[in-house]
């Protein structure tokens, strides 16, 4: 009998261990794993590592504590235990809740293999323990339903994968787990949280396909596509892969059809970016993975087309995507407003798992030259620079509604910053046979394999702050060829698309030395190639002309028209109230200006100023134009809002038709803003700022969502008492997708001497069209203050552009 036991344990052992041989990623490209490339402390991201370190981590696994993350998983394991034991789950949280834990462990992964740290491994550890706890027998991990199956989370659906395609995001639960625990095992060569990983992914393999007795249905919110792509590369487990590609090849065959979810047509029927920006980003990657690893070309040709698509007419000066919050979403083509941006956090790092994957398909630079430029604005706007708090839209215009908060109920671009950032040393290297890449500029020390043979480099730099980059071999054995990327900056091209072009007429340039003398080459898909046999100690030293840029966008980009944005290599720059004694929203650029590099403290961290001349417009009481000279002081665009709320901006007027002159204060510009609520943005309310016309959601506004059926109020007090006879209301209305519509009915208040409020007598009428000019006359009143009362639909709320008084 033990003899038929050992039999059957070594055949499983057997049977395990060649489905766990790794594969490889199936890119032409090779990525420089993470685990081979150190980066070098007290350097920009040196800084920005150690601040995840010793703040983002812990912060992120202190509100996974404080939230009842874990409690999650510790309550599902007591109603397994106890089926008597039910916890609530409706009210307390979101159905994706369990991946903040997840995407935290893969941040400190990544971590625990530069940083070693016994305390932070030991922790790491407990918390696996605390999910595993809250897995199902057969491998279901959802703490959503499991703690309450009778009565799960209300976007879980009665039964598994019942609302998958809507909002349970078990799938995508699944694909965040995939992803921490392959880097997890990596980092630590440590099996625990793969195994429950493997088992949670087996179960969804027995219970999902389009056999009899599966659910065929497709992820609501991608990124188990990538996931279960990287679980493959790992165990060997062909199934990962085959269901990787089911989830693409049924999408937009199954219940659920609609562009917000990108299931509006098959895949590779695509060819432009729509729905939310986040589930886009990881679908688009999701297929390059799936592509490399299938050899299946007509993935490639798709995300080609939909990449095109979006560096062309979709994709912000920051490298940020999404421009509404209407969905959290791309707009249409050329539809990139300024101060709605919604430019997700998320959605910028899915664009650089997207650029990343198209470069190590393709090998040409201008992938590289959008994911830096994302990574340096559009990602980084995202995390203070001490790791301590976050954005999660990134607008590039503020009037002062925007602040970094150190959480967020939905934790989403929190969770996701912290696993991202101490990722970033796995992109500065590529391998391809024995070509080795150089795609990124900071100081660091690595360990690679180049056609078979180890090479150990050392970088050195103080990029992004000067274009000056050392590259010192440290042991090499024979010949290998060396691509520098030459960034697009350099060579002219601020994006690979005309949609943004240089307009000061600067031709920057570049030189390449090797142990001291010059060295030329043609560029290679926009690399600088050095083909020789490398010893220890060679040097190659690369200068990049770093100097300030003016940038116009296409003009189809209707709000950037007559305007112009700044940056220096790859930084974008902006204007801050706090840098400057004028209002940065009044302000016009010289018509070629010049501009002084200096620099400042922001956050205990240094940085790159740039000044120039410019002028502020404004209107005096008597209705004339008055032109003021002033000194405009920029900063890098990610460093804004550290220092307080206040004005920003990115694309500054150069042309009178785009400026915006700062008027007299008005009665309600000069009014103290009451609500009935806590509401967000009511710094709108009297901002001067009106949409163009009733389909204009570009204006900042305020709303009462998700409350409805239901009376709401606003209230001006004003500084001293004031006759008052009109009211003009603005309303917002972002039907039919939205949640907010003009109102059932409103009015007006005044308050009497006694302090009540009494209806304002013999109003002409409230109107309720949405986006345009909603005025009230009545019999002129003296009061200190005012109040608008809104009666909200059944089934909506309802929302304010602009309040006006006269």
């Amino acid at each position: 009998m033990k003899r038929i036991v050992a039999l059957m344990l070594a055949t499983l052992i057997a049977t395990f261990s060649a489905q766990s041989q790794p594969k490889s990623s199936g890119y032409p490209i090779e990525q420089v794993p993470f685990t081979s490339v150190k980066v070098a402390p007290d350097t920009f991201w040196g800084q920005r590592l150690k601040a995840s370190r010793e703040v983002t981590i812990p912060l992120a696994f202190s509100k996974c504590e404080e939230t009842g993350r874990y409690d999650n998983f510790s309550n599902a394991a007591a109603h397994m235990k106890d089926p008597s034991k039910v916890f609530k789950v409706n009210g307390v949280g979101f159905s994706f809740d369990d991946t903040d834990p997840y995407k935290t462990i893969e941040g400190a992964s990544y971590l625990l293999q530069t940083y070693p740290d016994k305390k932070l491994e030991k922790y790491v550890d407990s918390v696996i323990m605390v999910i595993a706890s809250g897995q199902e027998p057969d491998g279901y991990l959802y703490t959503a339903r499991t703690q309450n199956p009778d009565d799960p989370h209300h976007w879980a659906g009665p039964t598994r994968w019942s609302k998958v395609e809507d909002l349970s995001h078990e799938f995508y639960n699944l694909g965040h787990l995939c992803e921490a625990a392959v880097a997890h095992y990596r980092a630590t060569g440590k099996r625990s949280l793969l195994d429950i990983t493997i088992r949670y992914a087996d179960c969804v393999c027995r219970e999902v396909g389009d056999g009899e007795g599966q659910a065929c249905v497709v992820p609501g919110h991608q990124i188990a596509e990538m996931g279960l792509a990287k679980l493959y590369t790992v165990t060997g487990d062909k199934r990962y892969l085959d269901m990787a590609k089911f989830f693409l090849d049924k999408r937009g065959y199954t219940t659920i059809k609609n562009s917000y979810s990108q299931s509006h047509k098959p895949v590779l029927e695509q060819d432009e970016a729509v729905g939310h920006a986040v589930r886009a980003g990881y679908m688009y990657a999701g297929m390059a993975d799936v592509a490399a690893l299938t050899g299946d070309k007509s993935y490639v040709e798709a995300i080609d087309r939909i990449w095109e698509n979006i560096v062309s007419k979709k994709y912000y000066i920051t490298g940020g995507v999404g421009a509404t919050s209407n969905g959290e979403a791309f707009g249409e083509n050329y539809y990139l407003p300024n101060l709605s941006a919604y430019c997700e956090t998320c959605a910028a790092i899915a664009q650089v798992y997207l650029n990343y994957r198209l470069f190590l398909l393709h090998g040409e630079s201008k992938y590289y030259d959008a994911l830096e430029r994302t990574l340096y604005n559009g990602v980084i706007s995202g995390i203070s620079i001490d790791g301590g708090r976050f954005f999660y839209p990134n607008p590039l215009q503020s009037t002062g509604q925007h602040q970094r908060q150190a959480w967020f109920g939905c934790a989403c671009c929190p969770s996701n910053v912290a696993r991202f950032i101490p990722s970033v040393p796995q992109y500065v290297y590529a391998v391809k046979d024995q070509n080795l890449y150089v795609n990124l500029f900071m100081s660091n020390s690595a360990n690679v394999e180049v056609g078979g043979k180890q090479v150990q480099l050392k970088q050195s730099t103080n990029y992004p702050w000067n274009g000056d980059v050392e590259i010192q071999i440290e042991k090499a054995k024979g010949e290998f060829a060396l691509n520098i990327r030459i960034p697009g900056w350099v060579r002219d091209q601020v994006v690979p698309s005309d949609l943004y072009t240089y307009v000061d007429g600067k031709r920057l340039g570049y030189s390449v030395k090797l142990n001291g003398e010059t060295v030329e080459s043609e560029l290679r898909d926009g690399y600088f190639v050095i083909d020789r046999k490398w010893a220890k100690g060679d040097k190659v030293e690369i200068h990049f002309d770093m100097e300030p840029r003016l940038v116009k966008a296409h003009h189809k980009v209707e709000q950037d028209r007559g305007r112009l944005a700044i940056e220096r290599g790859p930084l974008v720059y902006c204007a801050e109230w706090a840098d400057n004694s004028c209002n940065v929203l009044n302000v016009m650029l010289n018509r070629k200006p010049q501009f002084e590099l200096g620099s400042k403290m922001i956050a205990q961290t240094k940085i790159q100023t740039l000044t120039t001349d410019a002028q502020t417009l404004a209107y005096d009481e008597k209705g004339r134009m008055v032109v003021t000279d002033e000194r405009l002081v920029l900063i890098p665009y990610y460093a804004w809002a550290h220092r307080g709320n206040g004005n920003m901006a990115v694309w500054l007027p150069y042309e009178l038709s785009a400026t915006t002159p700062q008027t007299p204060p008005t009665l309600a510009s000069e009014s103290k803003i009451g609500a009935s609520r806590r509401i967000g943005a009511l710094s709108s309310l009297n901002d001067g700022f009106v949409p163009k016309d009733a389909n204009d959601r570009s204006m900042p506004y305020c709303h009462w969502w998700p409350e409805k059926n239901n009376t709401e109020w606003l209230t001006y007090t004003f500084k001293q008492e004031s006759t008052i006879s009109s009211s003009t209301v603005y309303w917002f209305d972002d039907q039919p997708w939205g949640g907010c519509t003009t109102p059932k009915a409103w009015r007006l208040y005044y308050q009497d001497a006694s302090g009540a409020w009494v209806e304002v007598k013999d109003a002409d009428g409230y109107p309720t069209k949405k986006g345009v000019a909603c005025t009230v006359h009545f019999t002129p009143v003296k009061t200190k203050a005012v109040k608008l009362e809104v009666d909200q639909p059944e089934n909506f709320s309802c929302g304010v552009f602009e309040w006006s008084v006269e």
